[in-house]
Order: C-alpha cells, then structure tokens, then sequence
C-alpha cells in the first residue's frame, strides 16, 4: 500500500512539473496563471506609438524584470531574433513578411500602427526634383528590408521607373541624416523622427498614408518568439493589455500620452502629438476584424497583406522566395488578443 502511495505521489510531482512555470501550450488554451522567467528582453524603436507610451508600464505590470534593446530598423530585430537574443519586439510589416519568408520562429500577434505621413519619401529642395519620375539618375536612401524600402519599390514602380534607373543606397535613419546634410543624397524614404529633420531642408514627394490609398499598405507589428509565446502565454497577454491601456491613454488624454513618447524620443510635447497621429492606432478589437489579424479560426486579410509584401520583394529580387499563405497564416496570431479583451 505505501509503495502504491508513493508511486501516486511521484506520479502527482511529475505532472505538476510539466504543467507547471510558463512553459505549456496548455496554460496558454486555459488562461490560466503561469510563473515568470527571471527576466525578458524587449526590443524597440524610435516609433511614436503605443509602444513607448506602454514601456513605462511594463516592469510594474509584467510582473519580471524587463531588459530593453533599441534597434534601428527591423532588418536587425529580425537578426536578433534568429540569435534568440530577444523575447517580443517591433518591427515593420515587411521585415515581418522577410522573417516568416525565411523561417524565423516568431509570431505576429499585434499591430501597434498602420503607417500613414509618419513615413515618406523626402527629396533635397536643392536636388531639382518634383516629381517621382524626377529621380531617375537620383541617389535614394532607404533601410534594406524595411516598410520604407517595400513603399519606395512600390512608389518606383507604379510610375514606371525601374530600380536601374536610380541609385537607391542601404543606409540606417541615422546615416540617411548624416549623409543628408552633407549632400551625399538626392532623396530618401525614411520615417519620423528622422523625417522631420529631412524636411527643414527638403520636401514630400509620396507618403505611405497616399500608397495605402493605392494598396501598398505598412504596418509596424509586435512579434514573439514562438518558443516564448508557448512558454509564458500570461506575459504576452498581460502586453497586449498594456498596448490596450496605451491605445486608452492616447484615444482619453492625448496630451498625457504625447508627453510618455516626447520623454522618450526627446522631443517637445506638441511635436510628439503631431507625430503620433500621423499614425492609424487601431485597438485589439479593431485587429480582430477580417480587415486585420482576424481571429483564430478566422484570419484576416494581414495574412494576404504579408504575403503579397513577400512576394513583391522576390519579384524585386530582394528575397530569394516565399513559401506558401499557410505559413504566414500560421505565424499570425490573434490568440493573445482575444485572450486579454474577452
């Protein structure tokens, strides 16, 4: 009788090691509360969105100590998480499109904006451009693999101009200023802040918010690394509620949350408001729609919109190829949204 007791017993320890800590799917289907790691890691960018607005929550509410990376675009998010130096992160739509495309083992499971006049195509008043068909035989700088690099293809192509027909140049928003000021450049496609800076001494010749008018919509989303999704379902839920309490912020007292961004980015309140509503903020319930993410037995049309940005980037030769919509089906994920608004 005692040998039977004891196996029961060892029986009980073993299960309630395996469902115990934040590692089972299991946790994750019956919301259940699972322990946390020592510590995550965030990565971020100089984006006026509901991210930094929600970073002055996180340490408190997460519930773990947070350590944070700051990237300049999404082409080293994603090489962060192929090293698996990061747990969830920002990037853009298309750096997301190029790590589903190349197997990174991530998930998209929020947008935190839909681009709009934050990001745009800026020409040098001196370079003797108005139009876009003006850039041929023009120096173009733009990140290599992000929103701003899919939207100057796009913006390329629907005038008919081929990428042989200008000079475009692989620099980081930081570099675009540099080599901006020196008058290395003609024209670059490049996002806030470091838009703004371009604009004191040039102008706009195409924003993303005019392209998303013609269907070449951008998006900056929030991605997990699978592996972390499975393990600690609470913490991804428990962000999406801080990204919620963001979009509550900013939708109720935009002035409160214009000044968490202005604190982070260093620049004057009225210049971060300015900013942040060049950007389309979308709830968790707007992103549950068929527009958006769609819910978990039905995806919405961001799953075409990923796949569409890859393979234009194959056809441009920026990308070898692209699998099949299931797998960008499969890396969208709205379980954690529908999970913190229910």
């Amino acid at each position: 009788m005692k040998n039977k007791l004891s196996l029961s017993f060892m029986v009980l320890v073993i299960m309630s090691l395996l469902f115990a800590g934040c590692g089972n799917n299991q946790a994750a289907k019956n919301d259940t509360a699972n322990e946390t790691p020592e510590s995550i890691t965030i990565g971020l960018q100089a984006i006026p969105n509901d991210e930094l607005v929600a970073k002055q929550w996180y340490e408190k509410e997460l519930g773990v100590k947070v350590n944070f990376k700051q990237f300049d675009s999404g082409r080293d998010v994603n090489t962060a998480m192929t090293a698996g130096s990061i747990d969830i992160a920002i990037l853009g739509s298309t750096p997301a499109a190029i790590g589903i495309a190349k197997g990174i083992p991530y998930e998209v499971f929020w947008i935190h904006d839909v681009e709009g006049d934050n990001e745009a195509l800026a020409v040098k008043n001196s370079a003797g451009v108005n139009s876009i068909k003006d850039l041929k035989g023009k120096k173009i700088a733009v990140p290599s693999g992000s929103t701003t690099h899919y939207s100057l293809l796009n913006a390329l192509k629907l005038e008919g101009i081929n990428q042989g027909d200008v000079r475009i140049l692989d620099m980081q928003p930081p570099e675009i200023f540099a080599a901006w000021q020196r008058g290395d450049i003609d024209a670059a496609y490049v996002w806030q802040p470091t838009l703004g800076k371009l604009l004191n001494d040039g102008k706009l010749l195409v924003t993303s918010r005019e392209l998303a008018q013609k269907g070449i919509v951008t998006a900056d989303v929030g991605i997990v690394r699978t592996e972390f999704a499975q393990k600690c379902p609470d913490i991804v839920k428990k962000y999406v509620q801080l990204q919620e309490k963001a979009f509550k912020l900013y939708s109720d007292k935009s002035d409160e949350a214009a000044q968490s961004v202005a604190s982070e980015l260093k620049i004057d309140q009225a210049e971060s408001l300015k900013e942040m509503k060049e950007l389309l903020w979308l709830s968790g319930k707007d992103q549950l729609t068929e527009q958006y993410l769609g819910t978990s037995s039905k995806k919405g049309d961001f799953v075409k919109t990923l796949k569409d940005t890859a393979d234009f980037l194959v056809e441009q030769k920026a990308i070898d190829s692209v699998p099949e919509i299931a797998v960008f089906e499969k890396a969208v994920n709205p379980a954690f949204i529908e999970a913190a608004t229910k």
